[in-house]
């Protein structure tokens, strides 16, 4: 189809219902949403579809979705990476990001619904998650990205999977101060991690190669709320031409053809976020033309080679243009949950000691 320039007020409801409906068609009976039918699953994205599902209306699903979660989370407050048929398919590790995001999904839910019973009935699940992650918080403030089984911490951090829990803890923080909680040291953990990915570039990619050439490294940080105002437009500058190719979308890598949607939806974001509006609004409407019949996106295309790779239609994706369109049209109350920062950060200083007791695994 042609470009849709999507505007405030005008949410594509219409074109929009089959995406909904994909994402609730490959739901399963219990909740879990797998990335496509008889595909795994996964925390962090399974958590993606279910904001998709509640921007579309479907919020019995989106809230089964969550009762999946809270009724899979382990003791010790963590999920495995992959989930397949309902089973476990990766006991190897626990990524900190998949877990933390349950936080994300359960404030964005009662954004757009204001019920506070979904706050209270998932608030346990959310506070044990968000404890188990910050376990791996560094002395020096970035969370370490995974955890092995026997639960010792897989020792450096991602700047993509540390500004995810960077929102994800904001969100939390909410959750809790709205049900009348002050957790505190969530707050100081979150000031500390803001402090690092901000200042001290050095406690990431420590023991592999740098992950700049991927473009969540580079928006990320601005999706998240850590650099705003006029650096996050000086960010977005620096390198749009490495990423963005006109008219079709952002890649996922700078050094292959390769073009993401997910990515795409989450650049729009960082956009808004960023005082980018025409930006955000061009950059999305070159993504309708990744709608397959049935209403699902396709994950990537490869505009050398004109294929459309891999031949997948994750409900991830799925989710993220509803999120997208939500942002760029504020159909929803939720619209404005990755655009900017409902929580206030006061200045961290670094010889803050307290910020440093952290128990390392």
């Amino acid at each position: 189809m042609k470009n849709l320039l999507l505007t405030k007020g005008f949410f594509p409801e219409s074109l929009l219902r089959p995406t909904v409906n994909y994402i609730l068609q490959t739901q399963l009976p219990n909740g879990c949403i797998p990335w496509f039918t008889g595909g795994k699953a996964d925390p962090w994205d399974h958590i993606e579809a279910a904001m998709g599902l509640t921007i579309g209306g479907e919020l019995a699903a989106a809230r089964r979705a969550y009762q999946w979660l809270a009724q899979e989370q382990l003791e010790d407050g963590s999920w495995w990476a992959n989930y397949l048929d309902e089973k476990l398919v990766d006991k190897n590790h626990r990524e900190t990001n998949f877990i933390a995001y349950i936080a994300t999904g359960v404030w964005h839910y009662y954004l757009v619904t204001e019920d506070a019973s979904v706050l209270r009935e998932f608030f346990p699940t959310v506070k044990k998650a968000i404890e188990f992650v910050l376990r791996y918080q560094a002395p020096t403030g970035e969370i370490y990205w995974a955890v092995a089984e026997d639960g010792s911490a897989k020792k450096d951090a991602l700047v993509t999977a540390s500004s995810s829990i960077y929102k994800s803890l904001e969100c939390a923080v909410l959750i809790a101060r709205t049900l009348g909680e002050e957790p505190t040291h969530w707050y100081k953990a979150y000031q500390h991690l803001g402090n690092t990915l901000r200042h001290h570039p050095e406690c990431f990619d420590r023991t592999w190669e740098p992950k700049t050439r991927f473009s969540m490294d580079w928006f990320y940080p601005i999706l998240t709320g850590i650099v705003q105002g006029k650096s996050a437009q000086q960010r977005i500058d620096s390198k749009w031409h490495t990423f963005v190719e006109p008219n079709i979308g952002c890649r996922c890598v700078s050094d292959e053809p390769w073009v993401t949607v997910a990515e795409s939806c989450e650049l729009t974001l960082a956009l808004l976020a960023a005082g980018e509006h025409a930006k955000a609004v061009n950059l999305f409407s070159w993504l309708f033309q990744f709608m397959d019949a049935d209403g699902g996106y396709w994950t990537g295309y490869n505009f050398r080679d004109d294929v459309i790779w891999p031949r997948e239609k994750t409900t991830w994706t799925t989710g993220a243009i509803l999120l997208a369109a939500d942002a760029l049209t504020e159909h929803t109350g939720a619209a404005r949950l990755f655009i900017q920062s409902a929580l206030m950060e006061s200045v961290l200083d670094d010889t803050d000691q307290s910020l440093h007791a952290k128990t390392e695994h």
